[in-house]
């Protein structure tokens, strides 16, 4: 052997001696070894972090009261929902379509990680390979990135969540937070978006859709997927379906029977557009009045169902865009482009918000014309005036009770008799009526007359009966003879409210918008809408006796109809700035306003001159849309009829032979006797005008109910309103437009100045 072999022989030696059998598996093992122990420090370090944001997040759910989707509002369209609202089939298809080993693994499996990691790094792909825990760990404590330091956190998170929560803890954070496409996040929101139901309204085959999608969920949208992606989901549906079958999760009988569910068209998430944002925004802000934080409420999560009936709702719309949309001009009539509309419909029955009307839409005009508290109700007030001076049993200065025939003078700007406070507001147009009935200055909403009843009743008493009935104190409600004519602020809906506890025989009636609110963390117990006695019935349904006339002979005649019995009370503020029709049926109760809002300077301003016509009324515009919309709201028409129990005051007003006004020859010229004297002093009427009415027996403690009733008929004045007083004194004219909204009656001949030309 020469030099060379035998080096060659000590060097391979020497590399056997140093690469032994024992060496190598020594050295693997010390490797494993610290591979471990850098693994168990790893696991040490990382700990498990908070959620991240957006895997909390979710959106409120809104429906109208028969469960049918109203809107969705929130960042993200999540709805969490716990194990108990799912089905169980529809549980497993996820765990046989994901990961069938879920409930025996420990949270990871570590070949699919390594391999979908190693894909990754090496540049063959983003690939999955986790099992629901590690992807539950992705969706709710980190983020989506596809890299080698992500999955590693992934898979160590995943092996504490493992040890640390429930099987059906991680299953359901799992299902609450995957991504479905159709921008649904959650199976809640996917059960909507794909199928249009809730997730426990799921078959066992949409369920299989439903996992199906989680591989691609863009991908295999069956109303987007092109035929090669149409083929690979149904194979993969098929796949889901098979493994249920071998886990035992489904028998193959019923297996077989199963035909792929072709989900819904994709349909966009119903907006704020629209009367929608007024509801969720009335919704809000009932929630809130009942303890619930605004905070909570915009953290999502929400199922609110709102009393809104959506053929009413829809029917309330579409009287306003009939009856005033179509005939006005926003963009080319200044007037008309300040006309807001609102509106409030309520069951007197229940107390529930059927309908409401905010405006022209909520991304136009955001605040709702329904709730808002600037304007004033005007003479919507006065029934206030009246239910108070029953209640009471108030008497006029000469020791008179006040009821529906109880003689006033009606003679414009006439002062007050009894105030420490001088009070003498003009009638509507400056009309004076003279003697005349409390019934006939309601139903000419006679300024005059309710200034001096407010006096014999007192302010205090009728602010006290006022909110009683459900009105809201506040700035303007002050107790002075000027309340009579509706000068403090008020809503659609409070008037509703008030005007639905008359309706209501005298019990208080707070108007509810929703129905039910619940979270996963809580339920929300409302009150109930309906309260006690806020008025005695008689005292109340003698007050419907009165309006029933308005609307059959007064200034409400644009709601006069045989289809259905009605009573209501119109309204004009001040300077023609608000006008009103507060109306109801023995079923339905709907207050609608118009209100003058300057939108770019602010502040209010005349209606006078909408639709190119005069005064904007109450009897107007919001009488012929209450009719419009009570119309479609009741079907057409209702037979129920108002079931009334009227005072001992009120008593005669049902006696169709009983007089309601002073003899035809008595004089109403604002220059006859009863006319107000130099002093201020009123000049009582002489006893042979005042008509005789009849004494209620004093044996009859309780009236009988009267289901069908007959109004009085109401006579016209037997002289005209003094010629020289403007019937269009101008928005400017302080004097005249005080708050009354009289009208007239439909064939007298006298002109009618509040119907528009069109009509």
């Amino acid at each position: 052997m020469g030099r060379a072999e035998a080096r060659r022989g000590t060097t391979k030696g020497g590399i056997r001696r140093f690469f032994t059998w024992r060496k190598l598996l020594g050295t693997f093992f010390v490797c494993c070894l610290l591979l471990m122990g850098a693994l168990y420090v790893v696991y040490l370090m990382v700990p498990v972090p908070q959620a991240n944001a957006e895997a909390t997040l979710q959106s409120n759910t809104y429906r109208y009261s028969d469960g049918t989707l109203l809107a969705r509002k929130g960042e993200y369209n999540r709805s969490i929902i716990g194990l108990d609202k799912i089905p169980d089939p529809v549980e497993r298809s996820f765990v046989a379509a994901e990961n069938k080993s879920f409930y025996t693994d420990s949270g990871v499996d570590v070949m699919g990680t390594a391999r979908a990691a190693f894909n990754t790094i090496t540049g063959q792909g983003r690939q999955g390979g986790s099992t629901i825990t590690q992807q539950y760990v992705k969706n709710y404590y980190l983020d989506q990135s596809q890299t080698a330091t992500r999955k590693l956190k992934e898979m160590v998170i995943a092996l504490k969540v493992d040890q640390r929560q429930s099987k059906d803890e991680i299953l359901a954070g799992y299902l609450n937070t995957s991504y479905f496409g159709r921008g649904a996040y959650g199976i809640q929101a996917a059960a909507q978006a794909y199928y249009g139901v809730d997730a426990g309204d799921l078959t066992v085959a949409q369920g299989a859709y439903l996992a199906s999608l989680l591989q691609a969920p863009n991908q295999y949208d069956w109303s987007t997927a092109t035929p090669t992606s149409r083929t690979l989901v149904r194979e993969r549906w098929n796949y889901v379906l098979d493994n249920m079958v071998e886990k035992k999760w489904l028998d193959s009988a019923e297996r077989a029977g199963l035909e792929f569910p072709v989900p819904q068209e994709p349909k966009p998430a119903p907006g704020m557009e629209g009367q929608t944002g007024y509801l969720v925004e009335a919704a809000n802000q009932e929630l809130m009045r009942q303890g619930v934080k605004e905070e909570d409420i915009n953290a999502g999560g929400w199922t609110i169902t709102l009393n809104i009936d959506k053929k009413k709702q829809d029917a309330l719309v579409e009287a306003v865009n009939a009856q005033l949309e179509s005939k006005i001009d926003r963009k080319g009539n200044k007037v008309d482009s300040t006309v807001q509309a609102g509106a409030t419909s309520v069951d007197p029955k229940t107390g529930q918000v059927v309908a409401m009307y905010g405006g022209v839409g909520a991304t136009e005009h955001w605040l709702s014309n329904a709730t808002r508290r600037d304007y004033q109700p005007a003479s919507t007030f006065k029934p206030l005036v009246f239910a108070s001076a029953l209640e009471n049993g108030a008497k006029t200065q000469d020791g008179r009770t006040i009821g529906p025939n109880t003689i006033y003078d009606g003679t414009s700007g006439r002062p007050v008799k009894g105030s420490d406070i001088p009070f003498s507001p003009q009638n509507q147009d400056g009309a004076s009526y003279g003697p005349m009935t409390v019934q006939r200055a309601t139903d000419k909403s006679a300024n005059s007359v309710y200034a001096q009843m407010i006096v014999d009743v007192g302010p205090p008493n009728v602010k006290k009966t006022a909110l009683a009935l459900g009105m809201k104190d506040g700035e303007g409600f002050d107790e002075v003879p000027a309340m009579a004519l509706g000068v403090m602020g008020a809503s659609t809906w409070d008037m509703a409210g008030v005007y639905a506890s008359i309706d209501n025989h005298g019990r208080l009636v707070t108007p509810s918008v929703v129905k039910s609110a619940e979270h996963k963390d809580r339920t929300v117990e409302l009150p109930s809408p309906i309260g006690p006695q806020a008025i005695s019935r008689a005292a109340a349904d003698t007050v419907t006796s009165v309006l029933h006339g308005v609307v059959q002979n007064g200034s409400g005649f644009e709601a006069k109809t045989s289809a259905y019995e009605a009573a209501g009370k119109t309204g004009t503020s001040e300077n023609n700035r608000a006008a009103w029709f507060a109306g109801y049926t023995p079923e339905l109760v709907t207050v609608v306003a118009l209100f003058g809002e300057d939108a770019e300077k602010g502040g209010q301003v005349t209606l006078t001159g909408t639709a190119n016509s005069g005064r904007a009324s109450g009897s107007g515009f919001p009488a012929r849309i209450w009719a419009d919309y009570t119309l479609g709201a009741l079907g057409g028409g209702s037979d129920a009829e108002f079931d009334l129990e009227v005072s001992d005051s009120g008593r005669d007003a049902w006696d169709p032979g009983a007089s309601t006004d002073p003899s035809p020859s008595t004089s109403t010229s604002p220059s006859a006797s009863t006319s107000p004297s130099p002093t201020g002093d009123e000049e009582e009427p002489e006893p042979s005008r005042t008509p005789t009415l009849p004494t209620p027996s004093k044996s009859t403690p309780t009236l009988p109910s009267v289901p069908s009733f007959t109004t009085p008929p109401v006579k016209p004045p037997t002289t005209a309103p003094d010629p020289s007083v403007s019937l269009d004194p101008g928005p400017d004219d302080p004097g005249t437009d005080t708050g009354g909204d009289g009208g007239t009656d439909p064939g007298t001949g006298d002109q009618n100045l509040f119907r528009s030309p069109t009509n």
